[in-house]
């Protein structure tokens, strides 16, 4: 296995419906600097998006790897869905390479909470990190390892809804605080019963509105808790395939 050098610096991005956010963070995902953001492009086409990244960070200091964190089913960087910011526009598109191509720096994307995962787990036993806001994000770890990404969100969870549906943010807006905590008491006891795991974590803006009693093996988290996980991709050699930068030989444009 390839040995990943660890003082390194790298350039954590989050792809975002509304806004694209990217900060510089240290090996041990310290930030060096604090977040800055842009508004998403309108349409999120991934040329528009890669543009806006290029403009956010061209006054950054240096940094040797990417990082980046999306909100859709990606596998080995190449994103398949993208509800959010248009799947017409990703489906099978290498953001892995040709993220790595614009920024000149070796790259790898992965979805946006199993990023934030990979920042917040102990790396002990089975863990699930489940995120709720706009829609339901999940990432599922074993001893700190990140497994291949299901796209729960999508599952139905009643004849007529989905995860994102259930409990998502216009659920919670249509329904009302009480009635919403009723559904995300039924979700956590169906993911209780299904993966047995160790411990869940909880994130995403609506986490605060929870006003129930949650089990012991249950933590709340922040979106400052999962910074680390932009430097875990690279420091915990994560099985998330890395993109090799092209020799320096210039291709000429078409």
């Amino acid at each position: 296995m390839k040995k990943i050098v660890s003082q390194i610096n790298i350039l954590s991005v989050d792809i975002g419906g509304s806004h694209i956010k990217a900060t510089i963070l240290n090996s041990k995902g310290e930030l060096l600097q604090e977040y800055q953001k842009v508004a998403t492009p309108s349409p999120a086409t991934p040329e528009n998006v890669i543009a806006a990244i290029q403009t956010l960070v061209e006054q950054f200091p240096k940094y040797d790897h990417i990082s980046v964190g999306f909100p859709g089913y990606v596998k080995n960087g190449v994103v398949k869905t993208a509800a959010n910011l248009g799947t017409k526009y990703w489906a099978d598109y290498d953001l892995n390479k040709n993220l790595a191509l614009a920024l000149g720096k070796p790259a790898k994307v992965v979805n946006d909470a199993d990023m934030a995962g990979l920042g917040v787990v102990e790396g002990k036993g089975l863990e699930l990190v489940i995120t709720l806001g706009t829609g339901f994000g999940s990432a599922l770890l074993l001893d700190g390892i990140l497994m291949p990404h299901l796209e729960m969100a999508h599952h139905p969870i009643t004849k007529n809804a989905t995860y994102d549906q259930y409990i998502g943010d216009k659920a919670l807006d249509k329904l009302g605080d009480k009635k919403w905590n009723r559904r995300l008491k039924k979700v956590l006891s169906i993911l209780k019963t299904v993966f047995n795991y160790d411990t869940l974590y909880i994130g995403g803006g609506n986490a605060r509105k929870i006003n129930f009693k949650l089990d012991k093996n249950i933590k709340i988290i922040t979106n400052q808790d999962g910074i680390k996980g932009g430097a875990r991709l690279w420091v915990k050699q994560v099985d998330v395939q890395a993109v090799a930068l092209p020799s320096a030989k210039k291709t000429s444009k078409k």
